[in-house]
């Protein structure tokens, strides 16, 4: 055989068997006429080393080694990939393999084809230059769609986040400015407190009180007036003071307005001239609250109290303070002079400012509890002031505020609302009230010109007589006739009590059981 050239032995026949040096290199067979490169057949049996029939079917196609003018044509040379290169190397210039031999009837190649490596980057001219393009270790090379998408992106992630830097750092200065100022002076503010209020605080008795407080606005045919007062029950009995309600006790419109800014008219249940009472009642209203009451003999100096009213008609007013003193003996009124409409108050004393208006409002405790009805003040360079109808000239509050006790306005009220008129303890004497000495003495004449010692009275029942002077009640020391009334009527019919009488310079103890009295 030629190198790199096939060549076929001839077959021997089957009769003869071959030797070494039988085999020779095959002729060529005679062609067929008329097609290129087939035999022609030969008619007869073969003779030996000779081929009946080629070994391949004709190549209409004349591809080599079979056609003409091969029959071999060289094979390609061998190409292998040149190795990546790390990322942003350039890469060096690759070697041109040698020319292969380019046999018979193949084209030549040029020189720059023959130094092209389609394995290598780059294009033909950045091969010859030796310069080729960067490569990226493991990673595709974008195309020019996708940088544009990436620097989009890229664009609008750079464009968010500056955004919302830009946002918060504006709105931190601005938040800034806004608190610090530029330029202005802002003063400092103490930060807040909590909505609720402790019940036994002022706001708390406040706001537990005030939607039973009302205020009344009296008018009679011939004056007008403001005062307060506070709901009793859920059947619409207010309580407040006679002197408020006074202008309407003959005929005239009383209307009562309530915290929650609701109206409605009201008429007088009764009255009561020498405790400064009084009870009216509305109709048609629903959803009262009472206030409850509470017990003033339990009241100490010293405890602290609220006041509500409608100082000089300013409604739902609120003041503070204390009790100042006990068993204050007030006396209010006496405008007719002949002592019918005279008030006699063994009072609770406060520093509540009250004022004209604050007349028959609640005197409240720390529990919101009433424990008095404020009905007086002492004004500069007066005496006593039972309220609105005082002279309006007056000087207001100087701290010297006076209220019923609780326990004897709830007796009285009990009274004007079942039987429409209240009993008044008496001890059935007549007393001089011009008497300048310490003390209360009886007079030597009664009313009309009677006996000062009412027969079958209890005064009569306990011995008393004409000229006693009463220095004492129940151990308190009395002073004066205003202040033995007054001690007498802060307790209750058929109420025991004990009087130190002096007669003639000798001292004795009398007992004695209050009598009733349904004068007013």
């Amino acid at each position: 055989m030629n190198e790199g050239n096939p060549t076929h032995a001839a077959h021997p026949s089957d009769g003869d068997q071959p030797t070494e040096g039988d085999f020779e290199l095959a002729r060529p067979v005679p062609e067929v006429p008329g097609v290129p490169g087939v035999p022609e057949a030969r008619s007869g049996s073969a003779s030996a080393g000779e081929r009946t029939r080629p070994l391949h079917d004709p190549d209409p196609y004349s591809t080599p080694p079979y056609g003409e003018p091969g029959p071999w044509a060289p094979a390609p040379p061998v190409q292998h990939p040149a190795a990546t290169p790390a990322r942003g190397t350039v890469v060096p210039p690759q070697a041109t393999p040698p020319a292969p031999a380019v046999s018979a009837g193949s084209a030549s190649e040029s020189g720059a084809e023959q130094r092209y490596d389609p394995w290598a980057k780059g294009t033909p001219s950045e091969q010859r230059g030796g310069q080729g393009p960067l490569q990226q270790s493991g990673a595709a090379v974008l195309t020019a769609q996708q940088r544009k998408r990436r620097a989009w992106r890229l664009l609008f992630g750079w464009t968010v986040l500056v955004t919302v830097v830009a946002g918060a750092a504006g709105g931190f200065v601005g938040a800034y400015v806004e608190r610090e100022g530029i330029g202005e002076v802002h003063l400092p503010q103490a930060a807040g407190v909590p909505a609720g209020r402790a019940p036994g605080s002022v706001a708390g008795i406040a706001a537990r009180a005030l939607p039973s407080v009302v205020t009344l606005h009296v008018r009679g045919s011939d004056e007008a007036g403001t005062g307060t007062g506070f709901v009793l029950d859920a059947h619409g009995h207010i309580l407040t003071n006679n002197h408020v309600v006074q202008p309407a006790a003959s005929g005239g419109e009383i209307t009562v307005t309530f915290s929650s800014g609701e109206s409605a008219k009201a008429k007088v249940v009764g009255r009561d001239t020498g405790y400064d009472l009084a009870v009216v009642q509305v109709s048609g209203v629903r959803g009262l609250t009472p206030l409850p009451l509470g017990n003033s003999d339990d009241v100490q100096v010293g405890d602290p109290v609220v006041a509500i009213g409608a100082p000089f008609d300013l409604a739902n007013t609120v003041t503070s303070g204390i009790i100042s003193a006990k068993e204050r003996p007030i006396t209010a009124g006496g405008e007719k002079g002949d002592g019918s409409d005279v008030s006699y108050v063994d009072a609770l004393q406060t520093d509540a400012p009250i004022n004209p208006g604050n007349s028959g409002g609640p005197l409240l405790d720390a529990h919101a509890r009433v424990i008095g009805i404020n009905s007086a003040i002492r004004s500069a360079g007066s005496g006593s002031d039972p309220g609105q109808d005082q002279d309006q000239g007056q000087a207001g509050s100087i701290g010297l505020g006076f209220a019923i006790p609780v326990n004897q306005a709830k007796r009285v009220a009990e009274e004007l609302i079942n039987k429409g008129h209240a009993t008044h303890p008496v001890i059935g004497v007549t007393l001089d009230m011009g008497y300048t000495g310490d003390g209360a003495r009886i007079d030597t004449k009664g009313a009309g010109g009677g006996p000062a010692v009412i027969r079958g009275g209890p005064g009569a029942r306990a011995g008393l007589r004409s000229g006693d002077v009463i220095t004492e009640v129940d151990g308190q020391r009395v002073h004066s006739g205003e202040e033995l009334i007054i001690k007498i009527r802060a307790h209750r019919p058929g109420d025991r009590l004990r009087l130190t009488v002096e007669h003639g310079g000798t001292e004795r103890q009398v007992p004695l059981e209050l009598g009733a009295s349904e004068q007013n």
